[in-house]
Parts: C-alpha cells; sequence; structure tokens
C-alpha cells in the first residue's frame, strides 16, 4: 500500500501522523499563520526524513494514497472575529433584536454585519424587485461590505431567494472584476427556521475567504509535486472530501472532532460501553464522551453560542490547559481561564513570561524533565518557574514551596474534573481518555478525583486529532425538510445529488453506502434510520428532516489485534526524583518507545515520550496493549 498522511493544522502547533502499513510515524512544527501552507510542507519534509532518512519531500509525495488534512483556522477566526465585513439581505419585516438574545451572539452579529443590513419588500415584482435589489447591493457595497448574504424570511423563501438570484446573475455577472460574492441562504440548507438557516449562511461566509485562500494555495503547491491524489479536508462529521466539495462551516472544530473519531475507535476496540475523552491543550481542555462506541452529537449545531442547520459533534471546551494562568484571588488558587498561549508561553519557556502555569509547577515538582521536553527541542528555566511560584501563590498565601506545589497541582486537577463533571457528569464504570500535550500529565489523578477506576493514555495521545483524522472515509451529507408524501421522491433527489459529488470525488455511487435517517426538527432527535433500497418509513409531520450520509471506505488507519498472552515486568530506563504530598520520593521512568507489548507495571512512576510525560499514581497499574496504548487499572 501506498503511504497515508494525516494532519491536524492547530494554532501552535501542526501535527503529522504517516502509515506505510507497517508503522507509524509522527513529527509535529511550529504552525505559521502567515502562511500554513509553510508549516504544511514544512511537516511533511520532516515526515521524509523520518520515512526514508533524509529530506526527499516529492519522493514521499509520489508515495502517498491521501492526505487527510483538519485545521483548526475556521474555529480560530471565529474566535479572533478575524474575517471580511458581510452585508444582510433580508425581508422588510425584519427583526434586529432576534439576532442579539444572547450576548455572545449579539457580539458575532455586530462584529460580522453590524449596520450593513438591506431590505426587501417580498410583494414587489418584476422591475420594482430589480431596482430595489440593485439598490440594496449597492448601499451595503458602498458601506464596506465585501461579501453579501441573502436570507428571505417567507415560508416560501427558496422561491423568493430563486427570483432575486436570477436578477444578481444578471446584474452583477461573476466574471466581472470587483463583483460582490453573493451567498442565498436557500442554498446553504433546506431549513424552515429562518434564524437558523440565516445565521447558517452568515457564518460559512465569514469563514469561506481564509479558508479557500490557503487551501487552495496549498493543493497547488502539492500538485507542483505532482501528488497521485487532491487534498481531503477533514469535516466536523467525521468525513473527508476534496476542497471544493468541502463548505468552511463543515471544518469548524475539526480538529477536536478527529479526536473524537479516534476516541469512538479506541471505545470500539477496547468494548468501552461508557467513554469520556479530554483533550488537554496549552489553553483549553475539549470534553465530550462516547456511549456504546457512537459520539455525542447535537442534531443542530452551536457555532459560538449560534444555532446552525447542520449537525455539530457535541464538544465542551473548557478554558484549563497547560498553559492557563495560575494566581492567588481572595485566598484561593484560581486556574484560568485566561492563558499565556504559546507566547511568552510558561515562565519556564523564558520568553518573558512572568504568570505561573502548570507546566511550571510540573517542571519544579520532577514530572517534567527540562533536559527530554518535547523531544529535548526546548529548553525550561526553572529559576523563572520558581519566581513564579513565589510572587503568583506562595507569597500571597504565606505558606512553605512543598505547600504550594502540592496546593497548586490539587487545584489543577480539581478543576479540570470539574469541568469534565459538568459537560456530562460520569457513572462509576467510565474510561478517561486523556490527549493532547497535557491530557496524559496526571491523568490518574484526574480518574481519581471523579471516583473512575480505569483510564487510558493513547500511544498516540500527543497527535491524537491528526491521528484520529487517519480513520476517516470519503463522504458527502445532504439534507431537506419533507412530507409523508414525498418522501420517496426526496429520497432520490438526494441519492442524485451524491451521485453528481461523488462522481466528481472519482468514485461511482454504486461503490458507496447510502445511509438515511429522519430527524423530528421539534424534539432534535433521530426518528428512523435505513439503508437506501430498503423499505420507507412513515413521516408523522411536516416538521421533519432527511438527511442522507454517502460513504466510500478509502484506506485508512486499523488497529492491531489485541493478545495479552506475552505478559512481562516493564523495564525501567531510569529514575527521578519527584515531589509528591510535600514529600521527595525516587521513582522509576519508563521510555515509552522502550515498552513492548505486554509490559506492565506499578505506580508511584513516570512514562516519558518525546512529545508527553505522565506520572502513574500509586495505587494504579499499567499495561501495554498491541496498540502500544497504556492501559491504567486502579488497583
Amino acid at each position: 500500500m501506498g503511504i497515508l498522511v494525516s494532519i491536524d493544522n492547530g494554532g501552535t502547533l501542526t501535527d503529522f501522523c504517516a502509515y506505510d502499513g507497517d508503522e507509524i510515524l509522527v513529527t509535529k512544527a511550529m504552525t505559521t499563520p502567515e502562511d500554513l501552507s509553510k508549516c504544511l510542507f514544512r511537516g511533511l519534509t520532516q515526515l521524509s526524513e523520518l520515512v526514508y532518512g533524509n529530506d526527499d519531500v516529492t519522493r514521499l509525495l509520489h508515495n502517498i494514497d491521501y492526505i487527510r488534512y483538519s485545521t483548526t483556522q475556521g474555529t480560530n477566526a471565529l474566535v479572533e472575529r478575524r474575517g471580511p465585513r458581510i452585508g444582510l439581505i433580508t425581508s422588510s419585516g425584519f427583526d434586529k433584536d432576534q439576532f442579539l438574545s444572547e450576548e455572545q451572539r449579539a457580539d458575532l452579529f455586530e462584529t460580522i454585519i453590524g449596520n450593513r443590513v438591506g431590505l426587501i419588500d417580498e410583494e414587489l415584482s418584476g422591475n420594482a424587485l430589480d431596482l430595489a435589489l440593485t439598490k440594496e447591493v449597492n448601499q451595503l457595497g458602498a458601506l464596506g461590505a465585501n461579501r453579501i448574504v441573502v436570507s428571505m424570511d417567507s415560508a416560501d423563501y427558496v422561491s423568493v431567494e430563486d427570483s432575486l438570484q436570477k436578477i444578481v446573475l444578471r446584474r452583477y455577472p461573476s466574471q466581472l472584476l470587483g463583483a460582490l460574492p453573493i451567498t442565498f441562504a436557500g442554498d446553504m440548507s433546506k431549513d424552515d427556521d429562518y434564524l437558523r438557516r440565516t445565521w447558517t449562511a452568515l457564518l460559512n461566509t465569514f469563514l469561506h475567504p481564509a479558508m479557500e485562500q490557503f487551501l487552495y494555495s496549498a493543493e497547488h503547491r502539492l500538485k507542483e509535486h505532482r501528488t497521485r491524489n487532491p487534498l481531503l479536508i477533514y469535516r466536523n462529521d467525521g468525513g473527508v472530501a476534496r476542497i471544493a466539495k468541502t463548505i468552511a462551516l463543515k471544518t469548524y472544530s475539526s480538529g477536536p472532532r478527529g479526536g473524537m473519531g479516534y476516541a469512538s475507535e479506541l471505545a470500539r476496540h477496547y468494548d468501552i460501553k461508557n467513554l469520556i475523552s479530554i483533550d488537554i491543550g496549552g489553553t483549553t481542555s475539549d470534553i465530550s464522551t462516547v456511549v456504546e462506541s457512537v459520539l455525542g452529537e447535537d442534531t443542530f449545531g452551536r457555532v459560538e453560542g449560534v444555532e446552525v442547520s447542520i449537525p455539530l459533534s457535541r464538544i465542551r471546551s473548557a478554558g484549563i490547559g497547560g498553559s492557563s494562568i495560575i494566581r492567588e484571588i481572595d485566598g484561593v488558587i484560581a486556574v484560568g481561564p485566561k492563558s499565556v498561549g504559546a507566547f511568552p508561553g510558561p515562565a519556564c519557556f523564558d520568553r518573558s513570561g512572568e504568570e505561573l502555569t502548570i507546566t511550571d509547577v510540573l517542571l519544579l515538582n520532577g514530572l517534567i524533565d527540562s533536559s527530554t521536553y518535547f523531544g529535548g527541542q526546548f529548553s525550561l528555566n526553572k529559576n523563572r518557574a520558581e519566581t513564579a511560584l513565589e510572587h503568583k501563590v506562595r507569597e500571597p498565601l504565606g505558606i512553605e514551596y512543598l505547600a504550594a506545589l502540592e496546593k497548586v497541582e490539587e487545584a489543577w486537577v480539581r478543576i479540570v474534573a470539574e469541568k469534565v463533571w459538568e459537560h456530562q457528569g460520569c457513572s462509576s464504570d467510565s474510561t478517561l481518555v486523556g490527549f493532547g500535550g497535557g491530557g496524559p500529565m496526571l491523568l490518574t489523578a484526574v480518574a481519581s478525583a471523579l471516583g473512575l477506576k480505569k483510564a487510558i493514555i493513547p500511544g498516540m495521545a500527543a497527535v491524537f486529532s491528526a491521528y484520529g483524522v487517519g480513520f476517516s472515509n470519503l463522504s458527502q451529507s445532504y439534507q431537506m425538510q419533507v412530507s409523508g408524501e414525498s418522501l420517496g421522491q426526496d429520497c432520490e433527489s438526494q441519492v442524485l445529488r451524491a451521485k453528481r459529488d461523488m462522481f466528481a470525488e472519482g468514485v461511482d455511487i454504486n461503490d458507496c453506502s447510502l445511509e438515511f435517517s429522519l430527524v423530528d426538527m421539534k424534539t432534535k432527535q433521530i426518528t428512523n434510520k435505513w439503508s437506501h433500497g430498503d423499505s420507507l418509513p412513515s413521516v408523522a409531520n411536516t416538521h421533519t428532516l432527511l438527511r442522507l450520509k454517502a460513504t466510500k471506505e478509502t484506506k485508512r488507519l486499523e488497529f492491531a489485534e489485541e493478545s495479552f498472552k506475552n505478559v512481562s515486568d516493564a523495564q525501567a530506563s531510569g529514575e527521578r526524583l519527584l515531589i509528591i504530598n510535600e514529600v521527595e520520593k525516587t521513582v522509576p521512568v519508563y521510555n515509552y518507545r522502550q515498552l513492548v507489548p505486554g509490559a506492565r507495571g506499578e505506580g508511584l512512576c513516570v512514562i516519558e515520550h518525546e512529545f508527553f510525560t505522565a506520572r502513574i499514581d500509586a495505587g494504579w497499574s499499567f499495561q501495554v496493549s498491541a496498540n502500544h496504548d497504556l492501559l491504567l487499572s486502579a488497583i
């Protein structure tokens, strides 16, 4: 088989995985926000060095079957409110207040739209409608709009917008230089909910330009190397498709969704009924659940607090991570939600930062070794960490050094556990999976705080989302509102759309699985599921959504078969002095790369990977699976 590459582009680091059928190679590159294709090719070059022993990215690209790519750039653009100025054309009865009902939604509307709203009287027709629309488009352009969304608040919004679209095509042909791109909300989603349909079009239009510019630039550079297949973009529904068949909004939160995809595969592989995953980065922790191998999903997802017309995975982001600021407030140790980010970073990063973080504390208590942190590529300054601890916790609370270390760790663990509990709670039989740079660090402590007896540190914890992207298949999803009388016809119209789109992907529809579902739009629950060719269910009411997912299985990552026959004692590679419970203890250190399947050991100990460090507490044991995952159990 050829090489499979999966990539997760984050705000600070971009993660890469390559699989050639025998082994999985991983690397990381610093993200270059000014030109994301730079870090893309830097990482691919590093992968070529791992595969061939020398820099030969052209050879690597010739031998790649698929490149799957996820990115947080859309998420970051919304968080930073960085995007085009959009104008909205809507019905004359427009009520702005319905867009401002929540503080977060109001802020988003003012950022994206502001005063750039044009109104059209739907009773107009012919030349009067033509002139009215032309006037509003020109006025929005004068107000600074460089993109326009048309969304009519009408029961017959489809035909109304079709009439307006014909005028736009005649008055503002796309081939003219300077023509304003105009999106019609009804083309984005057939959803009778005006507010939801409008927000879906607005958010997609806001994300589209930056995503389009980078992704096509990256694909162009890949084509220069004559790659065999187009770049596949990972979406928040767990599938991939080429750039031309992907809408920008579906890339929102796709990185964390990659992690959820891997968590789901872990649950299925190890037969875990209730799994809680926590992806701890520098600034945030993304928390999700998998029940009976099924990911938590909202029928109508939320983006920045706004409900949209497409389903989104149920992921809770909490403001706590490895770079969250820790300080005393009113006699209590507070953690987050503010973060020092990658720059200046924790105090120990020695980049002029003065804030205390859990990274500083774990350096001081011995868990993190400066000589091996981030594969030894990152030097840490212990003195600066000590100064931050002194000024932010010890002096304000009037406590000793060892007590300060213990109390800060306790506070961080407690808040992480609280955030997990707030997401959905957890039953005693749940298994906690920790990944990301910070997920493995104190995983057994967090699990104990939650009353859990089992946890997993995936072997790919440091590149978990990138690795999870590698389990995806080529797919397209569709939805429309339906009634019982026309269900058969509506199903076939969706299949016809899928046939065209999959043909554009180079795939015959007969080689795809076609899975339908019905959603009650009032309860937001799935009522029926069936495959193409099965008998059709009955439709109880007109508030029903028909969904179709067309999937073509592609070469993807697979798990090795588990066998625990060859159990052996893990061999320590060294020792480390830890401070725990205000006492210094010398504990064994296990090099993750030297642990073989079946190896087992007990805490208190340290397991070290070039991109993560984990402390296994006393009262816990670990065993290495055939897939090199660390299976943790309370003794």
